[in-house]
């Protein structure tokens, strides 16, 4: 009989011991890129790829146009339709939206330091927008948090960029960033 509930109880812990579970599933810990869809390229650099654009005036009526181009770019970047709905965790950084005092319960949530604060933001689809109640404190922008929840394909756009994702968190915890590879010689 301890065989049986010894096997019955394994069968119901989850096959990696670190995927957290949610409100009863799993949210296993994405990465950045499965928001992409696999044939999506973002084509700034080909669009902007011009030696004329280093002599433009940046207050001219061409420099703005050429902007709001890229600016429309990023903010309709594709979502992966089959990512709606998945209980998930995703490690990034905090951008702060909204909350009372220093308390917020919606911000953007980027995959790197300084997106959204500086221009232009990430591609939409590299920008979620989040929000946890009853909200959190952030003790510093610089450091990493994973957040999970419920994932869902819906736009939000705001002053500081575009995102093409929600998610309804249900966790907020510090996230150590992993250190890069190192190069090879």
């Amino acid at each position: 009989m301890r065989f049986i509930l010894c096997l019955l109880l394994a069968m119901a812990l989850p096959a990696n011991a670190d995927t957290p579970i949610i409100n009863g599933e799993p949210a296993p810990e994405i990465e950045w890129d499965v928001l992409m869809p696999p044939d999506y390229v973002l084509s700034l650099e080909a669009m902007y790829n011009n030696p004329a654009l280093d002599t433009l005036d940046d207050y001219s009526d061409k420099a703005q146009q050429l902007y709001d181009e890229m600016m429309q770019t990023l903010a309709s970047a594709p979502v992966v339709d089959s990512m709606n709905g998945k209980m998930v965790s995703v490690p990034g950084f905090v951008v702060p939206l909204e909350g009372v005092g220093d308390v917020i319960d919606r911000f953007f949530l980027v995959p790197y330091f300084g997106a959204c604060i500086h221009v232009p933001p990430p591609p939409s689809n590299q920008i979620i927008d989040v929000h946890y109640q009853p909200g959190t404190r952030v003790d510093s922008l610089y450091d990493a948090v994973l957040i999970s929840g419920r994932l869902t394909t819906e736009v939000y756009s705001h002053e500081l960029g575009t995102a093409g994702y929600r998610l309804e968190a249900y966790r907020i915890q510090p996230y150590e960033m992993p250190e890069p590879p190192e190069p090879e010689d």
